[in-house]
C-alpha cells in the first residue's frame, strides 16, 4: 500500500515520550488498513519504524504525533513531511546494541531485552530504555525493568539512549524471549549507527526531495536573489573580492518565523547556483551526547570540504542553529562547533548558511565578523502571498469549480508556508476519504475551509487561543457605541492599514476595555476575533509573573514576538490590572514594575508593532499604571456599561434560544425587572430556570414563568452599586 504523507508534530503527551509510539488519526489508520498498535514505516531523511496508536479525536488528520527520538531517527525537524505506511515486523533472533560507557558497564543485555520488549526498531535507530508500557499485552514487567535500570545507572536512566547496531534478520524487528542481545564495544549512540554488523541489512535511505524552484519561492524571491548573488560572487569571482579588499568567505544567517521556508530557500538557491549541499540538523545533533554530537559536526564539515575538491562548490547548511549554539549558557560543544565552522569558511568554494527562528537566542560569537556575518530575514506572507502559495501548492491537484483560493487565504491569517502545506494535505485527506468509492477525486472549497479550522498555525502552537465559536459582532445585542469603538480601534488598523498610511497617521496601538464583571467583555473579544478573522493570543493577568529575575520580561518579549509572527493578530490581556498595576506599590520584589516596563517597551518601543493590536480588559481601571494609558499605548478606553432593560431582553433571548419557553413567559417584562443583573446573571437565570423544571420532572418539555420566578430566588444580582458608581466616575473623567 502506498504511503500517506503527513506533517510531523511533537507530541505534548508525556506518557508517549520515548516509548517508540506515534499517534495517527483514526481515519488515517483506516485508510492505511491498520489497527491500533500495528507497526508503521516512517520515511523522512532516513527510515525508521514505530507502533501506531490512535490520536485524540480532536487532532487533525494530516498530522503524525511523534517524540524527539523519532524525529532524530527520521533526521527531521518538527513540521517536516513524513511518509507513513504499513510494515511487516519480524521476530529478532539477534540484536547488537551500542551505548554509553556507563550503560555498557552496568546494564545487563537481558535487562536491555526486557526494556525493548514491545517496541519495533531497525538497524541505525536510536531507542530509549524507557519500557513501552502503553500497548496491551507487552510481555515485559515494566516496573521490574525500571527498578533494574535505576539500580544500574542511577537517576539519569530515563535519559539513556542506545543505538541498534545490527539485527538478524535485517529490517524492522521486535524483541522475543528467545532474542539474543549483545553489547557492541566502542560505539556511542547516535554515531552513524555504530556501523552495522556484516550480516545485518541497513534500510535504504529515503530519496531526497527535489529542491523547490526559486520561481516558486512566493514572498521570498528577493532574499533568494540576494543569496544567489552572494554565492555566485563568492564561488565564481573570489579574485574580484580580493582585489577590492574583501574576503571571499561567506557565512549567512537566514532568520524568520518557524515554517516560513528558510531551509527551503537555502536548498532552492543552492540548487540554482549549481552547488552541492551538505545539511546538518542542529536539534538532532544537540540531542546527542557531547562526544557523538561533536563527531557529527566534524563529519558534516569534512563531507562539505571533500565536496569542494576538483573545483566543485558546496554549501554547508545548519538548520535551527539556536539549539546547537544557544545564547544563554552555551555548552562546551558550542565552542567545538564554532571552531569547525571557522575551518569550513576557510575552505575555498565552501559557504556556510545557518537558519534560525530565534536569532536573538543564538550565541553572539556565531555572528562575529569573519564568521556568519550576513543576514537575510524572511517575513510573513500577506493575503496575496498566501493566495499565490496555495496556487503553487495546489497546481497539480484536481480542484472543484467552487474553490476560491483568495477566500481561503483570507481565512488563514498568520499561516506560513509550512502551515499552508499542512492545510493542503489536510484537505487532500478529507477529499480522499470522501472518494474511496472510486469516483473522480476533487478537492472542494469545503475541504479547504475545514482544513483551515483544523490546522493550527505554528505561530500559535505554544499559546492559548481564543475559541470564537463562529461568533461575530452581529451576534452581540445592543452595545452599538461599544461595537463601533472596537471596530474603529481594532479592526480598521488590521483591515485597512493603507487608509492610515494615506492619511499620514499611525493606527491605535491598544485598547482598554473596562466595565463591571459579567457584562460581556470577553464575549465582545470573541465576537471581535470572529468578525476580523484574527489570531488571538490570550494572556491571563498573572500568567507572565515569575519570581526569577528577567523571566517575566522574557515572557513579555516572547508573547509579542509570537503575535508579530502570527499577524494580523490580537493580544488579549485579560485582568490586565493584575499584570500592570501602578509601579512602586507592589510588594513582589519589583516583578510587577519590571513587567510594566517591558509592556511599555513593547507597546511604544523603538521597533513599532505592525498588524498587532493589544486589547486589555479589566473591571478595576483605576489600579492600572497611568503610563499604560497614555497615547501610543492603551490609548483608546472603551467603557462596557451594565446592560439596560433592552440589552437584558436581548441577552435573555440569546440565552434561551435553545430552551423551549411556555406561552406565559414574557422576556421583555422580565428583563425590565432585572435591575442589577449582569449579562452573566441573565444567562445563569435561564440555566437555573431549566434546572428548576428538571427538578419538577425529568420529562419536562418547557420552562414556564413560574420556573423563572423560582430561579430569581436562587440567582441574585451580582452588580455592586459602589463599583458601578466608581466605573461611571472613571468614564466621566476620560470624556
Amino acid at each position: 500500500m502506498p504511503a500517506i504523507t503527513l506533517t510531523a508534530r511533537l507530541s505534548a503527551s508525556a506518557k508517549d515520550t520515548r516509548r517508540g509510539v506515534v499517534r495517527l488519526h483514526p481515519e488515517v489508520l483506516d485508510a492505511l488498513g491498520l489497527r491500533p498498535w500495528d507497526a508503521v514505516r516512517l520515511t523522512g531523511a532516513r527510515v525508521t519504524t514505530a507502533l501506531a496508536a490512535t490520536a485524540a479525536a480532536g487532532d487533525p488528520t494530516g498530522v503524525v504525533l511523534v517524540d524527539d527520538v523519532a524525529l532524530m531517527n527520521l533526521g527531521l525537524a518538527e513540521g517536516a513531511e513524513v511518509g507513513v505506511a504499513p510494515v511487516e515486523v519480524a521476530a529478532a533472533k539477534r540484536v547488537s546494541i551500542a551505548g554509553s560507557r556507563m550503560a555498557r558497564a552496568t546494564v545487563a543485555p537481558e535487562t536491555v531485552r526486557l526494556a525493548l520488549t514491545g517496541k519495533v526498531f531497525g538497524t541505525g535507530d536510536t531507542v530509549s530504555l524507557l519500557p513501552q508500557d502503553l500497548a496491551p499485552a507487552t510481555a515485559a514487567n515494566a516496573g521490574e525493568v525500571r527498578r533494574k535500570l535505576a539500580n544500574a545507572i542511577g537517576l539519569t536512566w530515563t535519559n539513556e539512549l542506545i543505538t541498534i547496531a545490527g539485527t538478524d534478520p535485517g529490517g524492522p524487528v521486535a524483541m522475543r524471549p528467545s532474542t539474543v542481545v549483545e553489547w557492541r564495544e566502542g560505539a556511542e549512540p547516535g554515531t552513524a549507527a555504530a556501523e552495522a554488523a556484516p550480516a545485518v541489512e541497513s534500510p535504504a535511505p529515503a530519496e531526497p526531495a527535489a529542491p523547490v524552484a526559486v520561481a516558486d519561492l512566493v514572498g521570498a524571491r528577493e532574499p533568494a536573489r540576494r543569496l544567489a548573488e552572494w554565492l555566485r560572487l563568492s564561488f565564481e569571482q573570489p579574485e574580484l573580492l580580493h582585489r577590492l579588499g574583501a574576503s571571499a568567505e561567506l557565512g549567512v544567517l537566514v532568520s524568520g518565523p518557524p515554517g516560513v521556508g528558510k531551509t527551503t530557500l537555502a536548498r532552492a538557491v543552492t540548487a540554482a547556483v549549481g552547488a552541492e549541499l551538505v545539511e546538518l540538523s542542529a536539534p538532532s545533533v544537540a540531542a546527542l551526547e557531547a562526544r557523538a554530537a561533536a563527531s557529527r559536526v566534524r563529519e558534516a564539515v569534512e563531507k562539505a570540504t571533500a565536496a569542494t575538491r576538483d573545483g566543485r562548490t558546496c554549501v554547508l547548511l545548519l538548520t535551527d542553529v539556536e539549539d546547537l549554539l544557544p545564547a544563554s549558557e552555551p555548552p562546551p560543544l558550542a565552542t567545538v562547533a564554532l571552531d569547525a565552522l571557522r575551518g569550513a569558511l576557510g575552505t575555498s568554494g565552501l559557504a556556510v548558511v545557518v537558519t534560525s527562528a530565534e536569532p536573538y537566542a543564538v550565541d553572539p560569537r556565531l555572528r562575529e565578523p569573519g564568521l556568519v556575518d550576513r543576514e537575510l530575514t524572511l517575513g510573513l506572507p500577506d493575503d496575496a502571498a498566501r493566495t499565490e502559495l496555495l496556487r503553487v501548492l495546489l497546481r497539480g491537484t484536481p480542484l472543484a469549480a467552487d474553490v476560491d483560493l483568495a477566500d481561503i487565504a483570507g481565512r488563514a491569517p498568520g499561516f506560513v508556508a509550512a502551515d499552508l502545506v499542512a492545510l493542503c494535505r489536510e484537505a487532500a485527506v478529507s477529499a480522499a476519504l470522501r472518494h474511496q468509492d472510486g469516483t473522480e477525486p476533487q478537492v472542494r472549497q469545503q475541504d479547504l475551509a475545514d482544513a483551515v479550522s483544523s490546522v493550527r498555525p505554528l505561530s500559535m502552537s505554544a499559546s492559548d487561543s481564543l475559541r470564537t465559536g463562529g461568533l461575530s459582532l452581529d451576534d452581540v445585542g445592543d452595545m452599538v457605541e461599544v461595537k463601533q469603538s472596537l471596530t474603529e480601534a481594532v479592526l480598521w488598523p488590521l483591515q485597512y492599514p493603507d487608509s492610515f498610511t494615506r492619511l499620514g497617521v499611525d493606527p491605535p496601538r491598544g485598547v482598554l476595555l473596562y466595565g463591571p464583571p459579567g457584562c460581556g467583555k470577553t464575549f465582545l473579544v470573541r465576537a471581535l476575533a470572529g468578525t476580523g478573522r484574527l489570531n488571538v493570543f490570550v494572556v491571563k493577568g498573572a500568567e507572565l509573573m515569575d519570581k526569577f529575575v528577567g523571566e517575566s520580561e522574557r515572557a513579555v518579549r516572547e508573547l509579542f514576538l509570537r503575535a508579530a509572527n502570527a499577524a494580523p493578530s490580537l493580544v488579549f490581556l485579560d485582568e490586565v490590572d493584575a499584570l500592570a498595576p501602578r509601579r512602586g506599590q507592589s510588594s513582589d520584589s519589583g516583578v510587577a514594575d519590571r513587567v510594566v516596563a517591558a509592556l511599555l517597551t513593547e507597546l511604544d518601543g523603538v521597533e513599532p508593532m505592525r498588524e498587532v493590536v493589544v486589547l486589555g480588559a479589566t473591571n478595576r481601571p483605576e489600579l492600572l499604571d497611568p503610563a499604560l494609558l497614555r497615547p501610543g499605548r492603551l490609548e483608546r478606553l472603551v467603557h462596557v456599561p451594565p446592560p439596560d432593560a433592552e440589552a437584558r431582553a436581548e441577552i435573555l433571548r440569546s440565552a434561551a434560544k435553545n430552551t423551549p419557553l411556555a406561552d406565559d413567559v414574557d422576556l421583555p417584562a422580565l428583563a425590565a425587572d432585572l435591575d442589577g443583573y449582569s449579562a452573566a446573571d441573565c444567562a445563569a437565570l435561564v440555566r437555573e430556570a431549566a434546572l428548576t423544571a428538571m427538578r419538577e420532572s425529568l420529562a419536562a418539555a418547557e420552562v414556564s414563568a413560574a420556573h423563572l420566578a423560582a430561579a430569581r430566588r436562587a440567582v441574585r444580582p451580582s452588580l455592586d452599586a459602589a463599583q458601578l458608581a466608581s466605573l461611571e466616575a472613571f468614564a466621566a473623567e476620560q470624556r
